[in-house]
């Protein structure tokens, strides 16, 4: 592998390997010799994930640690990364090489910091509660911004130079997101990610309990850039897009819904932050899912 690469991505893996052979596939597909550098960290994982990545030979860099732990295998990756942009990636997206080249293309430009590609989301195994909470998830301002929810976020060299290491944090994409004002960041809208949505409502309230914990989380940690982000963050014009059009209300009956018990369970879960467990959906990771 070429000691010197125009772009970097790093993947923090943890007992991924129905979907891992995807997200890489997705990345290679046509792409041209040394175009990339990837970096896999399997972190505590009890599976195959690292066989997986193995299987692309030189092509992706294979780093193996007992601690499952995100922060610290995008650490680790980083320490082995060379170039930029780079990008994060969670394995069970889909992120084609054709974005990341517009997103890269994009930070090229030199006005933005850091950059993610806009979400597709893949509703094809969900049910109809879960789809009614992503028709008005995906209306909000906050998750239209991007680098929120999409599992992709890319920084230029200026941009990683914004902090030393990645925080011990729940929610790595909300810290690095913080970093960085809406002048310094970017949606690719020609740049598609797939996001593959929970299929059961109970998947999705896990997912969204830890979604909020990472919020909250880093509101008592880091203060003041979370006062800043809640200055730009604006959900009245979503409200008002909501109470125009009635055929939308019982979408948001579910979306409050999910809302509350996420909250509820967070609260519970952050009176022993210390013992939490990574909670995850394992519907959306089916490897039948491409």
């Amino acid at each position: 592998m070429s000691t010197s690469v125009p772009i970097s991505v790093v993947i923090a893996a943890h007992d991924e390997e129905p979907v891992l052979g995807r997200c890489l596939d997705a990345l290679l597909d046509a792409a041209r010799p040394h175009e990339m550098e990837i970096v896999v960290v399997c972190n505590g994982c009890t599976d195959r994930t690292a066989e997986v990545a193995r299987g692309y030979g030189e092509r992706v860099e294979v780093i193996e640690t007992p601690r499952p732990s995100k922060t610290a295998a995008l650490n680790l990756g980083d320490a082995r990364a060379t170039g930029y942009p780079r990008f994060y990636v969670d394995a069970d997206v889909t992120l084609p090489l054709a974005s990341v080249r517009r997103i890269a293309d994009r930070l090229g430009e030199g006005n933005a910091l850091a950059a993610s590609p806009v979400m597709e989301l893949d509703l094809r195994e969900s049910s109809g509660a879960v789809r009614a909470y992503y028709r008005i998830w995906r209306r909000l301002p906050y998750v239209r911004e991007g680098m929120i929810g999409v599992g992709v976020y890319a920084l230029s060299e200026e941009g990683r130079g914004r902090f030393a290491a990645f925080p011990d944090v729940i929610a790595d994409d909300g810290y690095v997101r913080m970093l960085f004002g809406t002048d310094e960041r970017a949606r690719v809208d020609d740049a598609p990610v797939r996001v593959y949505t929970p299929g059961r409502l109970a998947d999705l309230v896990r997912i969204k309990t830890r979604s909020r914990l990472g919020r909250d989380q880093l509101r008592q940690r880091f203060p003041d850039l979370a006062a800043r982000e809640r200055e730009t963050k604006s959900y009245r014009s979503a409200g008002s897009t909501i109470l125009v059009r009635p055929w939308l209300w019982p979408a948001a009956v579910v979306y409050a819904v999910v809302v509350v018990q996420s909250r509820r369970r967070a609260r519970r879960q952050a009176a022993s932050l210390e013992d939490y467990v990574w909670e995850r959906d394992g519907s959306s990771r089916s490897a039948d899912r491409r």
